[in-house]
């Protein structure tokens, strides 16, 4: 310590200076069914038991699906639907779609298929809190159960949510690891002393007047420090130290395993690319009808529906989501479907010259990659 920091005051020593926000490794006991919980602000998975029996689906089970027709567009929805697509564009004229001759509305098969998942998943994590006298519900009131005992109140199904609650019997109470129990802890930015060096006059106490050459007569009393080459620290406000911000004065902080449930519906999709002239992500934004639902604990891959391709997927997609979501999860339920989304190839002609666009989905939405002409700016 040089001269200059001794005359800015020598700091507490009965203050500590401050510790790791969260407890250090070995901060924190072990609760049976909870190991490896030291302390890490990150939830630990806890994956779940073997279940008492294994839903198995059903293998009988020969998907029976009914004739379908596929919906048509008429000339008048077809036209109608492309003014309004032509009308939302600031650069498109609505003439091309009010005089063009129709060619062919073509109507086009397509199904998606999807299979849901429902998981729970449950994670774990110490938390703490000040304790300023509140209940403890710690060991003396039992053992902890274990983390897929604990009752929750079950979301609708196929809707995600998120739980906290606190683990019954998980909590006790300790010294707050930050400030080793004292409630405060020194001040970082004046390092415990209550006073830092003035940035105006950098300790000296004086200031060179402006414009003077001469070092000793152009010499000023610092108005920032009153020439006592000093502040007050503003952060501590001249104590040298500072409330903890972890147990904000109370001490000592209560300690508990906080259980985290998600229930979360994993969702996979799948179309055939059936229209090379039409983008497969256009079907995210609309809807089908649907023809064909399955639901069990665990549904068996579609068997027997025309289409090969559904039936491929549908194999292909339930053994990936065993595969990803038993090991980590418990599977509550599936679903799986198939609906038939609607979409027609229009093609037309327009002074001379041939044009198409696509109507899709339920909403008979347009999708066209060339319109005809355009609005010119004057």
């Amino acid at each position: 310590m040089d001269e200059k920091d001794e005359d800015l005051g020598a700091f507490d020593p009965s203050i500590p200076e401050e510790g790791p926000t969260a407890p250090p490794p070995g901060w924190l006991d072990d609760v049976h069914g909870y190991q490896g919980h030291r302390g890490g602000e990150n939830d630990n998975p806890l994956y779940p038991p073997p279940p008492a029996y294994n839903p198995q689906p059903e293998l009988n089970r020969n998907t029976v699906v009914p004739n379908v027709r596929v919906p048509t567009v008429s000339e008048d929805v077809a036209r109608e639907v492309l003014l309004k697509f032509a009308d939302a564009k600031w650069k498109y004229s609505t003439k091309p779609a009010r005089n063009m001759t129709f060619k062919e509305l073509k109507p086009i098969t397509v199904y998606r298929y999807r299979l849901e998942t429902y998981t729970e998943t449950r994670a774990s994590a110490w938390q703490f809190e000040p304790y300023n006298g509140q209940v403890v519900d710690g060991p003396q009131f039992g053992v902890s159960p274990p983390p897929w005992d604990i009752p929750v109140v079950l979301p609708e199904r196929y809707t995600d949510r998120v739980d906290k609650l606190r683990v019954p019997h998980s909590s006790f109470v300790k010294m707050c690891h930050k400030c080793n129990g004292c409630g405060r802890t020194r001040c970082t930015h004046c390092f415990g002393r209550g006073q830092k060096r003035c940035t105006m006059c950098h300790g000296k106490g004086h200031r060179r007047r402006p414009g003077t050459q001469n070092r000793r007569a152009g010499n000023t009393r610092c108005t920032h420090c009153h020439g006592r080459g000093r502040r007050r620290c503003n952060s501590c406000q001249g104590h040298g130290f500072q409330t903890c911000s972890v147990c904000h004065g109370s001490m000592n902080l209560l300690h508990y395993i906080q259980l985290t449930v998600t229930w979360k519906n994993e969702i996979s999709k799948y179309i055939p690319d059936r229209q090379p002239d039409f983008p497969d992500e256009e079907f995210e934004k609309v809807t089908g009808d649907f023809f064909f639902v399955d639901e069990s604990i665990l549904v068996y891959p579609i068997q027997g529906f025309p289409d090969q391709e559904i039936c491929a997927a549908s194999l292909k997609m339930i053994n990936e989501h065993l595969s990803r979501f038993t090991a980590t999860s418990r599977i509550l339920q599936q679903r799986q479907s198939i609906e038939l989304v609607p979409l027609t190839h229009a093609t037309y002609f327009y002074s001379g010259k041939e044009h198409s666009y696509f109507i899709y989905g339920t909403e008979n939405k347009v999708y066209a990659a060339k319109y005809p002409s355009a609005c010119s700016i004057l």
